[in-house]
């Protein structure tokens, strides 16, 4: 595995771990608060039979200190803009949680993508969430951004993932900025994936745990074509490793 450092055109940089070799691109895009680390367990093994790019997005990890403008779009545009830059034959945008919403926004952006997968992206129904419950969730952040962060990982995380391994994700995440974070957070929550699933001619996939809404379900009918891991949460690549990498490596043999 190599790490690199990816500079856009604007002179920003972002910090990124790349295994194998290829012309087709398979980007793995972190959530919300999270860190490109998160991927290491598909990296460090069915990952190295792809070339996979796994950057640090603007804001989080070893990209803390790069600016982003606060926005699913902004970080789609960064992403569009890395994956252009690397001018792969063709592209797999995965992405967890909020990384999903920016992978369906990158893939819009770009041509020759195989493949947009969704890692447990809609467990919040985007697109249905009521301004009042999206304000409600918001406010939480807002008033104590750790202790928000600690219930987030004590809701979502599956119910076998031992204390320690919360704890530590928990804590991870809470090395991010809240200055940088909130903004960011109030603009995923008021995502329309709408317009996108409109224009976006590429597969979609998904791998979920138990979590998604039937809202979202609604929503994704016909749209999206799903693998269920049960008994996994919100975090099934750090959850059930092993089931998580069969899973994704299916999906890549099958749109490569």
């Amino acid at each position: 595995m190599i790490e690199t450092t990816i500079t856009l055109s604007d002179g920003r940089e972002l910090r990124a771990s790349e295994t194998g070799s290829g012309d087709h691109l398979v980007v793995l895009l972190h959530g919300w608060t999270c860190r490109r680390q998160h991927w290491a367990g598909f990296l460090g093994a069915e990952g190295r039979r792809y070339h996979c790019l796994a950057p640090d997005l603007p804001g989080h990890g070893d990209s803390a200190d790069t600016a982003g403008d606060g926005s699913v779009a902004g970080l789609a545009a960064d992403v569009a803009e890395l994956v252009a830059a690397r001018a792969p034959a063709r592209t797999v945008l995965v992405g967890h949680s909020m990384g999903g919403a920016v992978a369906m926004e990158a893939a819009a952006r770009l041509s020759a993508v195989a493949a947009v997968v969704l890692v447990d992206t809609f467990v919040i129904p985007y697109g249905d969430l009521a301004e009042a419950d999206a304000a409600a969730i918001e406010r939480g952040f807002q008033e104590d951004f750790g202790s928000a962060l600690d219930r987030l990982v004590d809701t979502n995380a599956a119910s076998g993932m031992r204390r320690a391994a919360k704890d530590a994700l928990a804590d991870g995440m809470k090395e991010t900025d809240p200055e940088r974070m909130l903004p960011l957070w109030s603009d995923l929550l008021r995502w329309n994936p709408e317009p996108v699933f409109e224009v976006l001619a590429a597969p979609i996939f998904a791998i979920n745990g138990d979590l998604i809404p039937d809202a979202s379900y609604r929503r994704c009918a016909g749209r999206v074509d799903e693998q269920r891991l049960p008994g996994a949460g919100h975090f099934p690549q750090l959850e059930m490793p092993e089931a998580f990498n069969r899973a994704l490596d299916d999906i890549l043999r099958r749109v490569q």
